[in-house]
């Protein structure tokens, strides 16, 4: 076969996964601390016969990016937003994942969770004595000042890391992990703001631009596809007159 079809085909391949990805952040463009989704290809030679001057796309694992998304203050004391690059660390399955999402909650046995998975601290699952007041620090820590004590007393501190974008990958629930599958280690310059979320940095209209560019990328290869079949074609009339 023609290396031109190889050539072509990756092109709309890659086009296809990249409207995949563009698809999945639109659909979470109102999901809280949601990064979006990169899609990466480079360029590979077709190797064969003859000159070396046609190549394709091959497809690379997803990045993320890094983007902040916009704050919202709610004033709620469980409501935490990383301020600049970090993460959360949660609990995923015997190791961790991490994420962006905020909106903390406690569980009737004192668990902190987020979005139903215990949260990570510098000792482990964090797991809240009885409060009647609770307070997140800049750096993570967590205080609380215990039913008819007049003092704030500090009992955990978030596990909150910076690992580079391209160390980073989703897993099948949406989350943060290594590449390496290992714990990353926790960052003590990572700050979080109390009383705020951060929204999704997907931006709606930068998605609808890419996917338009992309429906006419997929065109344009398809009619290259198509030329190629004709001129195999053509060429294999020729020999067999």
């Amino acid at each position: 076969m023609d290396a031109l079809i190889y050539t072509a085909m990756s092109g709309a391949e890659r086009a296809l996964h990249a409207q995949q990805v563009r698809a999945n952040n639109l659909a979470n463009a109102d999901t809280p601390g949601f990064r979006a989704d990169l899609e990466i290809s480079v360029s590979e030679a077709v190797r064969g016969y003859g000159y070396d001057a046609r190549h394709m796309g091959r497809l690379q694992a997803d990045t993320l990016s890094t983007r902040q998304g916009p704050m919202q203050q709610t004033d709620r004391d469980l409501d935490v937003a990383i301020a600049g690059d970090g993460f959360l660390a949660v609990q995923w399955g015997e190791g961790e994942a991490y994420t962006r999402a905020g909106a903390l909650t406690v569980d009737p046995e004192g668990t902190l969770t987020v979005n139903g998975r215990p949260v990570m601290g510098e000792g482990g699952p964090i797991v809240l004595p009885p409060y009647s007041q609770l307070a997140i620090g800049e750096d993570g820590t967590i205080s609380v000042r215990p039913p008819g004590q007049p003092q704030m007393q500090v009992v955990e501190r978030l596990k909150l890391v910076r690992p580079d974008a391209a160390d980073i990958v989703k897993n099948e629930a949406g989350l943060i992990v290594s590449r390496t599958q290992a714990d990353l280690p926790a960052d003590p310059d990572v700050r979080v703001r109390s009383g705020f979320l951060e929204g999704s940095n997907v931006s709606a209209v930068e998605e609808m631009v890419a996917t338009m560019t992309l429906n006419r990328e997929f065109e344009m290869q398809m009619k290259l596809y198509k030329a190629a079949d004709s001129m195999a074609e053509t060429g294999n009339r020729l020999i067999r007159e």
